[in-house]
């Protein structure tokens, strides 16, 4: 239950549907070029994940990743990685400032890693 609790007020206050509009707008515009759609699903996933991130993890895939994906990664760090990350650390800092917030800036915080880094990686339930 205070999972829930805190999903729904991170939409609201937390940023996470704002979060969630900019990722799925990114995922859509990689969609159509088409040939950036790993970077869709990883933008996609990063939408979902923003969506509701209390009570899920992020996590390595099982079968480890390849050297397409690293170069691909690289490249998403050149091009949008480190920019995210720092946001979402910027995010994390304002908010962990009050006592209310600091749910909300470790969230931000959880979304560091797979904002940096996210092929490769999956989105899992904590339970």
């Amino acid at each position: 239950m205070m999972r829930f609790i805190l999903n729904v007020l991170w939409l609201i206050f937390g940023g996470g549907l704002l979060l969630f509009v900019g990722y799925a707008f990114a995922a859509l515009i990689c969609f159509v070029l088409v040939v950036t759609i790993p970077f869709a699903i990883a933008s996609w996933r990063l939408a979902v994940y923003s969506l509701w991130p209390f009570g899920r993890t992020v996590r390595a895939k099982p079968g480890g990743a390849g050297v397409v994906t690293g170069v691909a990664n690289i490249i998403w760090v050149l091009l949008a990685g480190w920019w995210l990350a720092l946001t979402h650390i910027t995010a994390g800092v304002t908010l962990c400032v009050s006592i209310i917030g600091i749910p909300f800036g470790i969230a931000h915080f959880k979304l560091v890693p797979v904002a940096f880094w996210p092929l490769g990686r999956e989105v899992v339930d904590l339970d």
